[in-house]
This record gives C-alpha cells, structure tokens and sequence, in this order.
C-alpha cells in the first residue's frame, strides 16, 4: 500500500513537471518568438499611411500670395535696355535702393536656346544664368546715381561662379543679388549673386563686374 502511495506520487510529480514548464523557460520561448535580430517585428512591420488628398490649383498657389511684385516686366524694360529673347529677369519682387534686388526668371521650353541645347535634354545654358543675374543687377545699378535708366553695361569679369543643379524648363530661378561697390564717376560696378530653384541653390557668383558704356 505504501508503495502503491510512493509510485502514485512520483507519477504525479512527473506528469506536473512535463505538462508546466518552469516560468523562466515559458519567458524565454515567448521573448525569442516575438523578436527578429534584436527587433520587435511590431517596429519592423511597415506602416500603412492613409491616402492624402491631393491639393487643389488654389491651395498651390496660395504658397506664393504674399510675394509681391515690385517691378513687373513693363517697368524692367523701362530700366533695361534688353528685350526678347535676351530680356532674362521676368519681375523684381524685393528692392532696395542701390543695395540688393531679388528677381523671378520663369524658365520655358519657349525660349529658342533651348533648341541646341540639348535635343531631347533642355537646359539652360550656365553662361545665361550668370547673364540673368547680371541684368537684375543692372536693374539696381541703373537708378543710381550716376546712371539712367536704358543705358548699357558691359561686363568687365566673373569670379567664383558655381553651378550646383541643372536649370530646366518648367523651373522658376529665383536670383538675388547685392551691389558691393559703385563708382559713379566711372560708372563701374561689382556684385555678387545666387540663384535657387524651389529651395535649392542652382547657382552662385563671388563677384561680377559690370563698365558703363559712355
């Protein structure tokens, strides 16, 4: 009887062991199968993001609704000797007087350099958006003293340009420039100059140098 007992018991103690892991191996199985290198697999699932709504015509051009025009292109050509298709500086949005200008240039596949360069490939030429920065400068030098309106620069020299992106059609240059010096006895001036496209610096100048022709 008392070894029936003593069997009954280890059976029991057996059977117990088997069908209850220890706590410390349920702890293990449980954090090794939710785990993929040291990851939760939560973490790595990707993440479905509802569709946006796309913006309306409005909304977009809404962005620009506190830019303001200062010179439309009617008074560029009353300031500018150029005209189509040399006249690069489409509005003056910023001015200050014999200091610095921020000017818009609306890049079209219009415009007939575009045909050479390149076929299949438009863009637009380097040499051209130094020229455009030169001609809004030319804007803030010629309503100095010293000067009039619809006379022509020359350029004297360029240093330190840099071209940081293509300038393509359908992109808007917005081009800055700052007047370092202006000699009004001579009618020689120096600036320096940027230009970006949608943030993003397209071009810079360290200096250009402009004679008045007399």
């Amino acid at each position: 009887m008392k070894l029936a007992l003593l069997v009954a018991a280890a059976l029991a103690s057996t059977s117990t062991a088997f069908l209850v892991p220890p706590q410390t191996t349920t702890t293990t199985a449980s954090s090794s199968s939710t785990r993929i290198f040291g990851k939760d697999k939560d973490k790595d699932a990707p993440v479905l993001e509802a569709p946006t709504k796309p913006r309306s015509a409005e909304e977009i051009s809404s962005l620009t609704s506190t830019v303001k025009t200062v010179f439309s292109l009617e008074d560029i050509n009353g300031i500018l000797p150029h005209r189509y298709p040399f006249l690069l500086v489409d509005k003056v949005v910023e001015y200050e007087v014999g200091k610095s200008a921020v000017g818009i240039k609306c890049v079209t596949l219009n415009e007939p350099h575009f045909t050479g360069h390149f076929p299949n490939r438009p863009i637009m030429p380097g040499v051209l958006q130094v020229e455009a920065l030169a001609q809004l400068a030319g804007i803030v030098c010629l309503q100095m003293e010293g000067a009039e309106p619809g006379a022509v620069f020359f350029f004297a020299g360029v240093d330190g340009v840099k071209w940081k992106r293509p300038v393509v059609p359908g992109d808007t240059l917005v081009m800055e420039v700052e007047i370092k010096k202006w000699n009004k006895r001579f009618g020689i001036a120096t600036a320096k100059g940027r230009a970006y496209v949608d943030g993003e610096m397209a071009i810079e100048l360290d200096e250009m140098k402009f004679a008045l022709a007399k």
